[in-house]
């Protein structure tokens, strides 16, 4: 690629930071709600985004029945604002072809500056016919019924990214030198990794990085269906409420308790997945090794009803083992083990180990891989035996992955799951089984108390990375090796 570039160019390439930041506000507003320009009357979920509103025609109009049947709206209204709604989140997923061939050469820059100019008139052609929308939706006979709005706010920013977007992008096309007949498309080399490694960070930024953004629900005295507002804004009330309440502070002991007595099994046992790979490595049947490895990560496939239901039919009082007892004599009557609240933390433990036991093997079964055979060569000339090649080559190879492994077990000790002790709680045994995740799923859907459980799973993450970089620097001062 040839490097020397025009006065021309250079300013073209400074102008792409305005390009890429207006096609990054579009795809950031598309999912927020607050931001959503379809939201145009009443009858219109609030939690609704501008995505929700192009993709699901159902979800738009689930509330609109009576309005259709009563003539307050029309339908060919809303099929409008959803074909507009649609209409501008393409516009939006045309101009990220814009933004990913500006990184590329000028050949590449020109062509895609050729999708920023359609996406944009595209995405300012949805916005204008969601406008057209809410002037026939506000042009009805009952506006009280009906509540006509229009997002302002919503709107005034798609409209300006467009507006900006394509206004730059026209200026870029303009500066930028013809491209040769024989120029080809190319890219720099970390421009594609980049570009590979995007759709993984998109998908991270959007399941993990977005839903914080419900986090705000913390500080506002809400209910499901309720609205945010400057009226039921309470500051910190709800995480002053851990500390003062003596119920709650109770029930945070309890479930503290379990969470870390569950966790604290789980890490004081990390090495087992190490050592199931191991022993599975130094088998010299392929077959057989096939077998074990594939019996033995199947478990992780199967959902936790599915166990609990396995666990029914092995452990209730007319299963599997209750019943050889019976016939042999050993009892007089059926016992129902699943029942039992004896070792309970023992028994989840067993079963979360029997599921993922052969899964969380494979990452140790890669480590010892790409562990150099000419060592154990060597280890075999010297006269080394098996176990003591297991010991002095295989486990300090993979050392290093099972300290990453330990790492990210300390930073996740407040987080046991749910579904486990969802579907094997009991009356009986709920006091040993409520773990966190599950107490923050009770309190929020349960029992509606949603501030209370955001207050709860904020403290957890937070307590989490505090965690992770705590035990990282223990691993730094020990080690001298780290993993942020």
């Amino acid at each position: 690629m040839n490097n020397t570039k025009s006065g021309k160019e250079r300013i073209a390439d400074k102008i792409y930071y305005i390009n890429r930041i207006s096609i990054l506000l579009s795809i950031v507003l598309m999912f927020f709600p607050a931001a959503n320009p379809a939201k145009i009357c009443g009858y219109i979920n609030k939690n609704m985004s501008l995505l929700t509103s192009g993709l699901s025609y159902n979800r738009l109009v689930e509330d609109c029945g009576r309005a259709f049947r009563q003539g307050w709206i029309a339908e060919s209204s809303f099929q409008l604002l959803f074909a507009a709604s649609l209409i501008a989140c393409l516009g939006i997923l045309i101009t990220i072809v814009c933004g990913c061939m500006s990184l590329g050469n000028v050949k590449m820059k020109k062509t895609g500056n050729l999708f920023g100019i359609v996406g944009a008139a595209v995405q300012l052609l949805g916005i204008v016919m969601i406008f057209a929308a809410y002037t026939q939706v506000a042009a009805t006979t009952r506006p009280e019924k009906v509540e006509p709005a229009l997002n302002v706010t919503g709107l005034l920013l798609f409209t300006v990214a467009a507006v900006v977007l394509l206004v730059s992008t026209i200026v870029i096309q303009v500066l930028l030198p013809k491209v040769g007949k024989d120029e080809k498309f190319e890219m720099q080399s970390k421009f594609k990794l980049f570009l590979m490694f995007l759709p993984f960070a998109a998908l991270c930024f959007v399941f993990s990085y977005l839903p914080l953004y419900g986090w705000r629900y913390a500080f506002f005295d809400y209910k499901s269906g309720g609205t945010l507002s400057s009226d039921n804004f309470v500051g910190f009330k709800w995480f002053l409420q851990l500390f003062q309440n003596e119920a709650t502070k109770t029930d945070i002991v309890r479930v503290l308790r379990n969470t870390l007595a569950m966790s604290g099994l789980g890490i004081i046992t990390s090495w087992l997945p190490m050592a199931f790979a191991i022993f599975l490595s130094e088998i010299k049947s392929a077959k057989v090794k096939r077998f074990v490895q594939t019996f033995s990560t199947i478990p992780n496939f199967i959902s936790w009803v599915l166990v609990y239901a396995i666990a029914l039919a092995i452990f209730a009082s007319d299963g599997f083992v209750s019943s050889i007892l019976l016939n042999t004599g050993v009892v007089d009557k059926g016992v129902n083990f699943l029942m039992s609240t004896d070792h309970m933390w023992l028994k989840m433990w067993l079963w979360g180990t029997w599921k993922g036991l052969g899964w969380s093997a494979i990452i140790y079964i890669s480590g010892i891989a790409g562990i150099d055979q000419q060592l154990y060569e060597a280890a075999t000339v010297d006269g080394a035996g098996r176990f003591q090649k297991m010991w002095n080559i295989t486990v300090p190879g993979l050392v290093p992955t099972f300290m990453v492994m330990l790492l990210m077990s300390v930073a996740g000790i407040l987080s046991n799951g749910m579904d486990q002790y969802l579907v094997f709680e009991t009356a009986n045994n709920i006091e040993w089984l409520n773990v966190l995740d599950l107490y923050v799923y009770k309190l929020g859907i349960g029992n509606g108390m949603i501030p209370l459980s955001t207050v709860v799973g904020m403290s957890k993450s937070i307590i989490s990375v505090i965690l992770l970089f705590l035990a990282n620097s223990i691993s730094k001062l020990v080690r001298g090796e780290s993993i942020v």
